[in-house]
Order: structure tokens, then sequence, then C-alpha cells
């Protein structure tokens, strides 16, 4: 056999195994040590159905497109992506999101196609699907809202979805989200949902949501794409109050990359169907009921988000106490949990702490060196500005073992704080982005 033709079948040989899944079965890629134990239980949501098809826009053998269709009376609610490059089905549906309407709804979503930076073709393709999806369910265009996520630059092929729309109008169902979920999944190992249910007057309100994303995640308004339905009645200016708000708590407060993507997209829809009573005021005592049910609901979906970071064997806290501001607390959370020094270091389990050290002073943010403190979990690692008597290396070491980790900074000059969370950087992180499009 010729050097290059046994070069191919040891490439081949390797992708294989990759693509193996944990118990050795071909299934797609390893899925991270830090998924949960099982997809979760997701509630019917009254007025909305669900249902997936395989198209074939970039993937075969699996699901790639899902479609969403809501009852009339739903209001939507959403978040974008600030990125300059941002994708056609994202300035459409910035476009249309403000629009009250008592129509029903549709979001139509594919994955393996981020239909980004495509010029006029774009345009069109988002154009035609949500004309079809119009016609097949008897929507105005403008409460039709798509969706695309995967490769950049790549014409998308919209024939392909417009062909499978009597399929996915047939399939409607409203226990098809957790199908969902999986058709949007690009470089995900695994589906991601998530749902609590609150009750307001004596009656309840559901939601459930789903999201995609691995890698590009350093959100600058939501993160990949995340779905989230309610049977809750609200006003669409209260339920966009709320999504902003949670979503600066949640989705805005991740990075696995620090790579923030073209076509990141939250929308939250209503359908009004729960018998609890309207929720008109967002300070109310039933809007922050409802509030704290749909801010779990999104930080939950945002940590599997850091759990599924492409390579990601290690899920971080970061926690910053002490600064001056809020805003400087952010800076350094962000230096820390973006730099790829630290996220090495914690691969390795490694407690290098003056890798923190080091992100602090890069960060921009107001800092004395001879007031700062560190730690790792529990554990006090460095105090005014020098190693803390009581660490030993050895103490590190054993916590970095660990999956999950916190990692504190008490900058000691006010009463700023953030929270932010992210993973470590391994070699898999590599191999999936130098692959990606081969």
């Amino acid at each position: 056999m010729g050097k290059k033709k046994l070069k191919k079948k040891i490439k081949a040989l390797t992708a294989q195994l990759a693509a193996q899944g944990n118990d050795g079965r071909t299934s797609g890629p390893l899925v991270s040590p830090l998924a949960p134990a099982a997809f979760p239980e997701l509630p019917v949501i009254k007025g909305a159905r669900f249902a997936t098809a395989q198209a074939g826009v970039r993937y075969q053998g699996r699901t790639d497109v899902m479609l969403a269709h809501l009852a009339p009376g739903t209001v939507i609610a959403g978040t974008f992506t600030r990125s300059a490059t941002r994708a056609a089905s994202v300035l459409d549906a910035q476009e249309k999101i403000g629009q009250d309407s008592a129509e029903g709804a549709a979001i139509l979503v594919n994955s393996g196609n981020a239909n980004a930076f495509t010029g006029a073709d774009g345009v069109a393709s988002v154009s035609a699907i949500c004309a079809g999806v119009a016609e097949k369910l008897d929507l105005p265009q403008g409460r039709v809202f798509t969706s695309s996520t995967g490769v950049i630059g790549q014409s998308l092929p919209h024939e392909k979805i417009t062909d499978a729309l009597d399929l996915l109008v047939s399939g409607l169902s409203e226990q098809a989200l957790p199908e969902a979920a999986r058709a949007i999944m690009t470089t995900d190992t695994f589906p991601k949902g998530a749902a609590a249910e609150v009750e307001i007057g004596g009656k309840p309100i559901r939601i459930a949501g789903i999201a995609k994303g691995s890698g590009m995640i350093a959100p600058d308004m939501a993160t990949m794409l995340v779905y989230i339905f309610t049977d809750a009645k609200i006003s669409r200016p209260v339920l966009q109050s709320l999504t902003s708000r949670e979503t600066d708590r949640s989705f805005n407060c991740i990075t696995v990359d620090s790579d923030t993507s073209t076509s990141d997209m939250l929308l939250i829809a209503a359908t009004g169907q729960s018998d609890a009573p309207e929720i008109t005021d967002s300070a109310s005592e039933d809007g922050q009921a409802f509030a704290k049910a749909l801010g779990g609901v999104m930080l939950d979906l945002a940590h599997q988000v850091v759990r599924d970071g492409e390579g990601a064997t290690k899920f971080i806290e970061v926690t910053v106490t002490g600064a001056r501001s809020d805003a400087d607390a952010r800076k350094v959370a962000f230096a820390i949990a973006d730099s790829p020094l630290v996220k090495t270091a914690v691969a390795g389990e490694d407690p290098n702490w003056g890798r923190i050290v080091m992100a602090v002073g890069k960060s921009g943010a107001e800092a004395d060196r001879d007031r700062l403190s560190i730690r790792f979990g529990p554990h006090l690692v460095a105090v005014n500005g020098q190693v803390a008597p009581s660490y030993a290396e050895e103490i590190g070491a054993a916590y970095m073992k660990l999956a999950d980790l916190v990692i504190g900074v008490d900058l000691r000059l006010g009463v700023g704080a953030a929270t932010v969370w992210t993973c470590d950087l391994t070699h898999r992180y590599i191999e999936i982005n130098a692959d990606y499009r081969s």
C-alpha cells in the first residue's frame, strides 16, 4: 500500500473511532463527560406543536430541520446577536419581533448551514422558506421566523427545506419538542432541554425550552439558538422585558471560546393557553414568580451549553467580588474565563493560580495587587497579593481533579460582583474545529 493511501486509511480509521459513542457503537461524536444523565421530561405546552424532518441540508441520516407551529394569540419575544455580520435569518427576525398580532406563528430551524455571509442569496432563501411555511400553515409571512446554524459562507439549499414542508406539517405534534432539540444540533454531543412549572392564581403555567450550542460561544445577547415555549398569558412588552433581563443573567454570562456567532437567536413564545391570570406587570408578585421560573430554565440551558463546550472536561464557575463596580467585576470574570492559559491549566488539572493573577491584570478593570485574594472552591490560595500561608500545591492539585470547579477572586475595592461560567480548553477542541468542514 502506498504512503498516500495508508495516510488516508489511518485518517478514516481515526475519524471512525472519534465517531464512536461512549458505549463503543458508532453513533456520532463522543458525548461530553459533563452531559446530564438524561434528557429531561418536557411538559406539553398547549398551543405549541412541533415536527422534524431529514431534509439533507448537510447531514445525512439524521433530522436537520424542525418546525414549531404556534396557536393564534401567541406573543413572541427575543434577543439577537449584535454581530456586525449577522445572518439573513437574524436580520429578518429582528424586523418581525416587535409586531403584535392575533395570528398564529411559526418557527423553522435548520442545522448544517448557517446561511450567513451569503448576500442576496441568503435573503432569498429566508424569503422562500417563510413564504413556504406561511402558505402551508395559512399564516402571514410576518409571523414566520427562521433560524439557521452550521457552516458560514455557503448558500443554503432552501429547496431541500421547502420540499420537506408537507412532511413537517403532517407530523406536527405537541409531544415532539425533544425531537426538535435533536434536529437543531451541529457539533453538540447531546440535546439540551429544560422545563419548569409555576403556579399563579392557583393555576399552573408551564415552561419548556430547548437549545443548541457547543462552540463559537461568547454571546452578545443570547446564545447560539434557543427556543422557549410557555402557555402563560402575558403581554408582549412584559415578556420582552423579562426575556432581555434574564438573558443578561444567563446566556450573556457564559463563554466557551470567546467567539460570538453570526446566527445567535433566542425566541420565547407564550401561547396564552394556561388558565392562570394574565401577567401584565413584571414587578408584580405574579410577574416575579414567572420571571424566576423562566430565568431558571434559561440558566439551566445556558449551563448545558457550557457543559457541551467542544472538547470540554471541566465546568468552571468564575465568581468575582469586591470590584469597584459590577462592570469591572464582569471584565475580570470574563478575562479569566476566556484566558487560553487559564483554561488549558484547568484542562491539565494544574492549579496554576499565577495565570488567574495575569488575567485580572490584563482585564482593564481597576485592581490592586496587594489587596487581591484568590480561592479554588473553599480553598484560600492567595491573599493580600501573595500565596496564602495555609495553601499547599497538593491542595490545589487535588481540587483541580473535580469536574465542577469554582474560581473565586476578591478584589477588595468595592461591592461590584459578577459570575460567569466557562469550560476548559482541550486538544479535542482543536480536532473538532480543524475538521469542521472536512
